[in-house]
């Protein structure tokens, strides 16, 4: 590794690394987010390998049926089991939210890093079509891409990650600015690299850490957005589980079976927080200027 690259900090020292661990296993609440997020990702890749019941299978002997020793978590309005819906709704949950994230990823951090390092026309190009983005509210705006692509769990998650999108390139571009009048990223230019290399070597590792803490908490708006869009019929769609299209159907049966509502609205509860608390640690620990 050259002393340019040593400056730049292209790969992560280990002390670096080993503090930014120590103080995020210091954040009790960030511990919380840590057992939280991978039970329910372990708990949703096992869905297939768990002695439960077919999570499509219906029994009109059991319609609505309160939570007992045959359904841990009670059945819904025509005898589906709710603890198979729920294993298998996480599936879909947790993917639209990891996906979702990941599309904007993707998409955002080019554009932002283009628009910050270059500065000029093309940053005003993509800035002002950003700002045209931004001032459209989330989740207004994923409901009529939802609804533009059409129903189906694939066209929620590619509306959640466009309308997440423009975050990623206001958030990058703006790292991006503070970045590039650093000492090494002159020091590259003085030695004759190219954009592309001083883009991706030597200001892309640079920003990860802010885009990595703002990824975490978007995946819990991203799960929420994609329970929104099943509770109105635009995401997964019946009869596959999800959170969200459990809810549409629960809100009929609140008063007869409130277990069928209170089940799916806890787990959203419990990842978004879990996430949001993960977050929040990874904010504080990848903080460079927190001891």
């Amino acid at each position: 590794m050259t002393a340019l690259q040593q400056t730049a900090g292209v790969a992560t020292p280990p002390k670096s690394s080993n503090r930014a661990w120590r103080k995020l296993k210091a954040n009790r609440s960030a511990l919380v987010g840590l057992c939280i997020i991978p039970f329910f990702v372990l708990l949703a890749l096992s869905a297939p390998l768990l002695p439960i019941a077919d999570p499509l299978a219906t029994s009109w002997t059991a319609i609505r049926k309160a939570p007992s020793a045959a359904h841990w978590m009670g059945t819904d309005d025509i005898g589906r089991d709710i603890l198979s819906r729920m294993i298998w709704g996480a599936q879909a949950s947790l993917m639209a939210g990891i996906f979702s994230v990941a599309i904007s990823i993707v998409i955002g951090v080019p554009f932002g890093l283009i628009a910050g390092y270059f500065g000029g026309w093309v940053d005003q190009v993509i800035s002002r079509i950003t700002e045209a983005f931004l001032a459209l509210p989330f989740l207004i705006m994923a409901i009529a891409l939802a609804a533009f692509l059409g129903p189906s769990l694939t066209n929620a998650m590619i509306a959640i990650g466009l309308s997440a999108m423009p975050v990623f390139v206001r958030l990058t571009r703006g790292q991006v600015l503070a970045v590039k009048t650093e000492d090494y990223v002159e020091g590259a230019r003085s030695i004759g690299l190219g954009h592309l290399d001083i883009m991706l070597r030597y200001i892309l590792p640079n920003i990860t850490a802010p885009i990595i803490v703002q990824a975490t908490l978007t995946v819990a708006t991203a799960i929420i957005a994609e329970a929104s869009l099943s509770f109105l019929g635009l995401g997964q769609q019946p009869p596959a589980p999800s959170w969200g299209s459990m809810l549409n159907v629960a809100k009929n049966f609140l008063d007869q079976a409130p277990w069928m509502a209170m089940w799916p609205g806890a787990a959203i509860f419990l990842v978004v927080i879990g996430f949001n608390l993960l977050g929040d640690g990874l904010r504080d620990a990848l903080d460079p200027r927190e001891s």
